[in-house]
């Protein structure tokens, strides 16, 4: 009989913690050792001899929570936001004092949301223009979304080299064309009765193409949460992105 993976979760109070606690719980070859609070000591990790934690909680406390588990030898599969270049320089380094520890941050799990941003990298460059409009709940606390800014990095370099899109706005509105990112136009709206959703906007003379996903609730993440947990064991280092662990070439 197959050991089953030890999975810890940190931020189950919250709704994707929940989300994710019942999702390991279903799952037959991972078992459940422990749903931490994010104000709960983190001594709990090596009391339950977890092997992967599924971090969920606050970027305040994020990165210190999956500095603690690198450091004791836990793989971690990482949910929260706010993760720039500078905290993964810092974990990437950490990481080379333990290589055989895996990291995933994920900007997003829902497999619809990773397969749209990798489609609309591989349009990129066939288009004059590209405009992001992600759309979110009114509770959220950033924009634009950490999956929109993915989605415009990718974008972005799949565009290198090729000329700007074409805007002759010479007067605007702060905001009204949107936050650039890497030069990619993101606009961010926050509307009560929204979840999750993004669409990505492509043009040029004479056609249109728009790639638009849709989340509904915490179920559409699971899957994707549940590749990571089942995938970071065998990929020592940080990986930034569940396409990394998809076969999307």
């Amino acid at each position: 009989m197959t050991e089953k993976l030890r999975v810890a979760v940190l931020g189950a109070g919250g709704r994707m913690g929940q989300a994710a606690v019942q999702a390991v719980e279903k799952a037959e070859d991972l078992e459940l050792v422990a749903a931490l609070g994010r104000t709960d000591p983190l001594e709990r990790l090596l009391e339950t001899e977890a092997q992967v934690l599924i971090e969920l909680t606050v970027p305040d406390s994020s990165e210190a929570n999956v500095r603690f588990a690198v450091e004791h030898g836990i793989h971690a599969v990482v949910g929260t936001t706010g993760w720039g270049s500078a905290k993964q320089d810092s974990l990437r380094a950490l990481l080379a004092e333990h290589p055989e520890v895996g990291v995933l941050i994920a900007p997003n799990f829902a497999l619809g949301s990773v397969l749209a941003s990798s489609f609309a990298a591989k349009a990129a460059k066939y288009f004059d223009s590209v405009e992001i409009i992600e759309l979110h709940h009114p509770h959220k606390v950033d924009a634009p979304s950490g999956t929109a800014l993915r989605t415009a990095q990718l974008i972005a370099q799949a565009r290198k080299g090729l000329p700007a899109a074409p805007d002759s706005t010479e007067k605007a509105l702060d905001g009204a064309r949107g936050a650039s990112v890497d030069g990619v136009p993101v606009h961010s709206v926050r509307l009560a009765g929204l979840y999750a959703h993004q669409e990505v906007l492509f043009g040029s003379e004479g056609e249109q193409l728009s790639l638009r996903h849709d989340s509904f609730g915490q179920a559409s993440f699971m899957p994707g949460v549940l590749i990571g947990v089942r995938t970071v064991t065998s990929r020592p280092g940080l990986t930034f992105g569940l396409d990394g662990y998809l076969d999307l070439d």
